[in-house]
């Protein structure tokens, strides 16, 4: 049985991204997305059970409209 390497799609093309992922793209922290992801009426935020995802496009957007996060 031939085996094939895990593929991996790179950050620019996923649509969700996890805490980690988002930290390293944005250069934001790790605590500070967690935080703004419990926010309410947070619109980046995807939950998969009780796991939470960052909607790639939508934390785009958010960050380019604020000044101060």
């Amino acid at each position: 049985m031939c085996v094939q390497p895990e593929a991996h799609v790179p950050i620019h093309l996923k649509m969700t991204l996890t805490i980690k992922e988002a930290a390293e793209y944005s250069s934001i922290g790790i605590n500070k997305i967690d935080a703004l992801l419990k926010q309410p009426n947070c619109s980046f935020v995807l939950f998969v059970g009780t796991r939470k995802l960052v909607k790639r496009r939508e934390f785009e957007e958010y960050i380019r409209h604020e000044l101060v996060i």
